[in-house]
């Protein structure tokens, strides 16, 4: 593959952290908060001014309660506070600033935005096209093949299939797995009572998989880790729940999106939406300046 990778961001990590980390002093011209739009925006333009790529598509969480994991699991997130108004509003608001600069923004209320991003990536990938995912999550490592690379952009660091290992102790492709056994706090997924992420590293390093942990577990108490007996008893026990956890960390990357050269394609922008836009929130000079400068 020799093309220029396509960007496929994960776009609600910025607004998120626009939301928690700028003050809500800016508003819209009805008074309403835009401070995560604001913080979005300012990110969004810095990334095309500093990459000017070719394709790129940015993908939106719409609902932490509608997802397909959350039927399978009701307590799926359920640790999460729900969004507030305010921040939904400032949500649609990205999302039309991102389409009006003529960049796909991909958004469904039964998947999330790892899952779109998955999809998107597999399907560039039957076209050559390799993606530069672009979000600080270590779930969206296991996405990631010979030629992908990952940047966590605040931070500038990026690393490829070759230095996952490095970063989380596991494979990329091991990462569901490692998942399903250890869990996940900030997604509220249980993973194996009394399994650490060292543990679950450990496990995945001597039997590569998830399943031929449970097709041998009659072997863990005779390996020289510590408390092999106990874990091999309580993996024993929990083993529906491993499974459970590691369908809730896989992402899915089979979701039909349309067309995937058009869909990560780069239009122009469309400079008429963008200052309708640009007014109802209030943008200063030099945004607007920005904005249209990237015609």
């Amino acid at each position: 593959m020799n093309q220029t990778p396509a960007l496929l961001v994960d776009a609600s990590l910025y607004v998120f952290r626009a939301w928690h980390s700028i003050p809500d002093d800016f508003v819209d011209s009805n008074g309403r908060p835009v401070n995560a739009v604001q913080g979005f925006l300012r990110f969004l333009l810095e990334l095309l001014e500093r990459q000017q790529p070719e394709r790129i598509a940015l993908a939106f969480d719409e609902s932490l309660e509608t997802s397909f994991r959350n039927r399978i699991f009701p307590a799926y997130k359920a640790n999460r506070e729900p969004a507030p108004e305010s921040l939904k509003y400032q949500f649609r608001q990205c999302i039309a600033l991102t389409r009006a600069l003529g960049i796909s923004a991909l958004v469904d209320s039964e998947f999330e935005a790892d899952d779109l991003i998955g999809s998107l990536s597999t399907a560039l990938r039957s076209h050559e096209i390799n993606s530069l995912i672009i979000s600080a999550d270590k779930d969206l490592s296991q996405l990631l093949y010979a030629g992908d690379c990952q940047w966590d952009y605040a931070r500038d660091l990026r690393w490829d299939v070759t230095g996952v290992l490095a970063r989380y102790g596991v494979e990329a492709r091991q990462i569901p797995d490692f998942l399903g056994l250890a869990g996940d706090a900030v997604d509220n997924i249980p993973g194996v009572p009394g399994v650490g992420a060292k543990t679950a590293a450990a496990l995945l390093a001597h039997f590569h998989t998830l399943d031929e942990l449970l097709l041998r577990l009659a072997e863990l108490p005779y390996l020289r880790l510590r408390g092999a007996a106990a874990h091999a008893q309580r993996i024993g026990q929990h083993r529906e729940l491993a499974c459970l956890s590691r369908e809730l960390a896989t992402i899915r990357c089979d979701i039909e999106l349309g067309d995937a050269l058009l869909l990560s394609r780069r239009r122009p922008a469309d400079q008429h939406q963008l200052q309708l836009l640009a007014d109802e929130l209030k943008l200063g000079p030099m945004t607007r300046r920005r904005l249209q400068a990237l015609d």
